[in-house]
C-alpha cells in the first residue's frame, strides 16, 4: 500500500510545494516510486515542475469531475506529475454541491496507487473541499509551520480541521510530523517560536528539524529543480534529506 502524504497548512508561503518537490526528489533518490499531485489551483507545483498550466488541457480537474484518466506526466526528476492549472478552482465550485464529494481524489487515485511507494499532495491554502479532499485520499498529514507567531497561532485551527477529517471521513489519518519552515537561526522570534513548536506540537507528533530561511529555494525553483540539484551543498539539503527519511519509514 502507497504512503499517501498530504502536506497541509491553512496558510500560504510556509513552504508546502518546495516540501513537496524536494521530499519527493530525495526519496525518488533512495530508490522510492514517486507520484507528486498539485491540489491548489495556483499551481505552483505544477510549474515548480517546469510544465505551463495555462498550456494543459488534462488536470487533475478533469479525473475528479468527469472521471477522465489521470493525465500523470512521467519521470520529471525521477517522479510522476498529476498537474494541476485554474480550472480546478471551478472544479472545487462544481464539487461543493456533488455527491460524494470528499471521496472524489480517493476515488480516482485508488487504481493507480499499486504503481507508487510514495504519493504526496500538494494542498491549496485553504481549509477548503480540496484540502479536505486531499486528507481524506491520504494516509498520513505533513504540516509545515513557519517559524513566525502569524503562522504558529493558526495551528489549532489547523489541527482542528484534521481531526474533524479524522472523526467523520477519514479515521485512519495520522499526523506524519511538523515541519518548521523558514527558520532563520539568528532571529529571536523565530527561536522562540521554534520552542513553542517543540514544546506543545512534540507532544503529539514528531518535529522535525527546522528547514532553514534560503533564497537558494526560490532560485531553484525558477530553474525547474529540487534543491539538492541546484546547490547540492546547501545546508538544508542535509535537512531535507533526513526528513524523507523518517517519511519513508512510515510506510
Amino acid at each position: 500500500m502507497a504512503l499517501v502524504i498530504t502536506i497541509y497548512n491553512q496558510s500560504g508561503g510556509v513552504m508546502k510545494t518546495s516540501l513537496t518537490m524536494n521530499l519527493g526528489y530525495h526519496m525518488a533518490q533512495h530508490g522510492r516510486k514517486v507520484l507528486l499531485i498539485d491540489m491548489d489551483p495556483q499551481a505552483s507545483l505544477t510549474v515548480f515542475m517546469g510544465l505551463e498550466p495555462a498550456e494543459l488541457e488534462q488536470t487533475i480537474a478533469n479525473s475528479m469531475l468527469n472521471e477522465a484518466p489521470l493525465a500523470i506526466h512521467p519521470g520529471i526528476h525521477g517522479m510522476d506529475l498529476l498537474p494541476s492549472n485554474i480550472m480546478l478552482s471551478a472544479a472545487e465550485m462544481q464539487l461543493t454541491s456533488a455527491m460524494a464529494r470528499e471521496w472524489r481524489l480517493k476515488r480516482v487515485l485508488e487504481p493507480i496507487l499499486n504503481q507508487y511507494d510514495v504519493v504526496l499532495i500538494d494542498s491549496p491554502p485553504s481549509l477548503g473541499i480540496l484540502s479536505v479532499l486531499s486528507l481524506v485520499a491520504s494516509t498520513h498529514v505533513l504540516i509545515p509551520i513557519q517559524t513566525q507567531y502569524k503562522s504558529y497561532k493558526g495551528t489549532e485551527l489547523l489541527l482542528d480541521s484534521i481531526r474533524q477529517v479524522q472523526s467523520y471521513v477519514n479515521s485512519g489519518l495520522e499526523i506524519a510530523g511538523v515541519v518548521p519552515t523558514i527558520y532563520a537561526a539568528s532571529n529571536a522570534q523565530d527561536k522562540m517560536i521554534l520552542g513553542a513548536v517543540q514544546e506543545q506540537l512534540g507532544a503529539i507528533t514528531t518535529v522535525f528539524p527546522p528547514v532553514p530561511r534560503a533564497t537558494a529555494f526560490a532560485d531553484a525553483s525558477m530553474e525547474h529543480q529540487p534543491l539538492v540539484r541546484y546547490s547540492s551543498s546547501h545546508p538544508a539539503v542535509k535537512v531535507l534529506e533526513a526528513i524523507a527519511t523518517q517519511l519513508e519509514a512510515l510506510a
